[in-house]
């Protein structure tokens, strides 16, 4: 008896006609504006200001604030990275943020990660998105803190009003504003989103295709320098998937990270605060980890059956590697006890202050009660006082 053949998931047609649709519009409208009028320089600008606010709003926002919390902004900065999010098209903060923890959490799962790269490039990038599968759907009980989030909440309740009222509205006003709405609507609007779309994409297909693993093989996330361009800086995704926590991709001076800049720069101004960071030990325990793992490999492939110097080698880098991470654990360690040392000296001097409050309080009560004893002693004598006449 044979198994009935597994159905195809029904199509997401709001997907589909948004993600299909708006390339095909682009292949027309595009050449038929071009061979009738000339593109504006104020719609160029637009278009790059407008890639710009879209594509932070997911970078910035629906990922680093709202998926993972690394950092905690003010209204001002939630409300632009919201507006900017919603631009983007690509649903609500609590399904994206949802769906994103989910993948965090089963990465690579065929079955339980919404985009498992392990699918293939097609699936990973946009494929996942063109049907209904059962990997997509979410119960939002792994968001709990946006359920609490008023804002999260409003943009969610009203999504598709606010996505109508940020693709037509802005890029109208500010086509009205340099004089050439029609350049602007397809420039900063419809070029602008289909490019938004795929910048993040890749986040999710060639950032676990294409790359290195400096810090974990445990999964397919790679950093790749020339993604991080084309991702606002997302292209770090091996670093990011071992550290999801921390408010920074690039975590190298050199490395290409404009989301952390732009995270950073407000918290100068007080607009952002609570930037969560990896502690440096954790990241160079983590590469190096990885450095060893990679020469024993090597010495593996290159060295099998050449002679006993290599696996003498190998021996060493073993050793060594004990030797480090022995080392590292006890300045962990080490890190940990002074810790513990400077709670308990606060703790120590909490409770001395704590003493002396005691103290001057019971003092002040006696003071009280011996004055109010003194009061009613004299309150009693003037009443027993003659009254003169």
């Amino acid at each position: 008896m044979t198994s009935a053949p597994l159905k195809k998931a029904p199509i997401n047609w709001p997907g589909t006609i948004v993600l299909l649709g708006t390339p095909i519009a682009a292949m027309i409208l595009l050449p038929l504006y071009t061979y009738h009028a000339d593109f504006s320089a104020a719609a160029w600008i637009s278009f790059f200001f407008l890639l710009a606010l879209s594509s932070l709003g997911i970078t910035a926002g629906y990922h680093r604030l709202w998926a993972h919390r690394t950092y905690e902004a003010s209204l001002p900065v939630k409300i632009v990275l919201m507006i900017g999010g919603t631009f983007a098209i690509q649903n609500s903060i609590l399904f994206w943020a949802s769906g994103h923890r989910v993948h965090h959490r089963h990465v690579d799962d065929i079955e339980l990660d919404p985009y498992s790269a392990k699918k293939g490039f097609w699936y990973s990038h946009i494929g996942w998105m063109l049907r209904d599968y059962p990997s997509g759907s979410t119960d939002y009980k792994n968001v709990p803190d946006l359920l609490n989030d008023k804002m999260v909440m409003f943009q969610h309740n009203y999504y598709i009003p606010l996505v109508l009222a940020t693709n037509l509205g802005i890029p109208a006003l500010i086509g009205w504003a340099v004089g050439d709405v029609w350049g602007v609507m397809l420039l900063g609007g419809l070029l602008r989103l289909i490019l938004s779309h795929h910048v993040t994409f890749f986040i999710n297909s060639l950032c676990h295709m294409w790359g290195k693993r400096p810090y974990t093989d445990e999964n397919t996330a790679r950093d790749n320098f020339v993604l991080a361009i084309l991702t606002w800086g997302e292209g770090y995704h091996n670093y990011h998937h071992i550290f999801q926590y921390d408010y920074r991709n690039g975590v190298k001076w050199w490395q290409y990270d404009p989301t952390k800049w732009l995270i950073w720069s407000l918290s100068t101004m007080g607009l952002t605060k609570n930037l969560r960071r990896i502690p440096s030990f954790n990241i160079k325990k983590a590469e190096l980890a990885m450095r060893f793992k990679y020469a024993e490999r090597d010495l593996a492939i290159y060295g099998h059956d050449v002679n006993a110097d290599i696996v003498q080698m190998k021996q060493r880098i073993t050793q060594e590697y004990e030797a480090f991470t022995q080392t590292l654990n006890e300045w962990a360690k080490l890190k940990e006890q002074e810790l513990q040392a400077k709670k308990a000296a606060m703790a120590e001097k909490i409770n001395q202050i704590d003493h002396k409050l005691k103290v001057d309080f019971q003092l002040l009560e006696q003071r009280l009660g011996h004055h109010r004893e003194c009061l009613e002693t004299l309150v009693r004598n003037i009443k027993k006082a003659p009254v003169s006449e």
